[in-house]
């Protein structure tokens, strides 16, 4: 792990809403030294005391300031797919793991002809899908509408609503739902 000391304190300072001044009085070290810190322009490492006296001034223990941020995961390859069964589709993947938890539910659904989703009764949110091969059945409240390939559906998701094949050739679609229903 390369942590930038300086920087982080620089960082830690500022969100205190402290001059370098006010940090070195607390720390009872000087001026100069918190700047040479944060500047990095000092020949030799800093202490752990020095660093230690510091840290107590900002509030924050060495565990935590040394403690790795780890970035949340932005790309998912197709090992990351989770399949569902039983939903009435030949392949249903959510495409981000843990998604359930997360504002919206990408989803990846195949139909084969004939195949169908269950209805799904009214519930608060949006569903938004993009056609990718094929032609699906959106049914809303009673009325039917035909998504053919590179088409999409977007909708409130506050009427009964179903999505299925009545294609004799299987179809495929990215499905996003929010918040998700999983």
């Amino acid at each position: 792990m390369n942590i930038d000391i300086g920087k982080k304190i620089k960082s830690l300072r500022l969100t205190s809403d402290l001059t370098q001044e006010e940090l070195a009085n607390r720390a009872k070290l000087t001026k100069g030294f918190i700047s040479q810190v944060e500047n990095q322009n000092f020949e030799t490492s800093i202490s752990l005391e020095s660093l230690s006296d510091i840290l107590d001034a900002l509030g924050i223990s060495l565990s935590e300031f040394f403690k790795a941020t780890e970035e949340p995961q932005v790309v998912f390859s197709k090992n990351d797919k989770i399949s569902v069964d039983n939903r009435g589709a030949s392949c249903f993947e959510l495409l981000v793991p843990g998604s359930t938890n997360n504002v919206m539910d990408p989803i990846y659904v195949e139909l084969l002809a004939g195949e169908k989703l269950e209805k799904t009764n009214p519930h608060p949110g949006e569903q938004f899908g993009y056609v990718l091969k094929g032609t699906i059945t959106l049914i809303k409240n009673e009325i039917e509408y035909s998504v053919s390939k590179n088409s999409c559906f977007y909708f409130a998701s506050d009427k009964k609503h179903q999505i299925l094949n009545n294609s004799n050739k299987p179809a495929t679609f990215l499905w996003v739902v929010t918040p998700p229903q999983m």
